[in-house]
């Protein structure tokens, strides 16, 4: 699965880790956020999120 990076922040999304801490598990894609999911870093919408080269 691919990894996207927050482009303000350089966070990077793992769908093998997701992000537990907002409630999304180890294995969700990206594509799979709720919409309203956010960088868990900056606050970024996942509009600004680039796919990781």
């Amino acid at each position: 699965m691919d990894k996207y990076v927050c482009m303000p922040c350089g966070y990077v999304y793992d769908p093998a880790e997701g992000d537990p801490d907002n409630g999304i598990a180890p294995g969700t894609p990206f594509e799979e956020l709720p919409e309203d999911w956010v960088c868990p870093v900056c606050g970024a919408e996942k509009d600004m999120f680039e796919k990781e080269e």
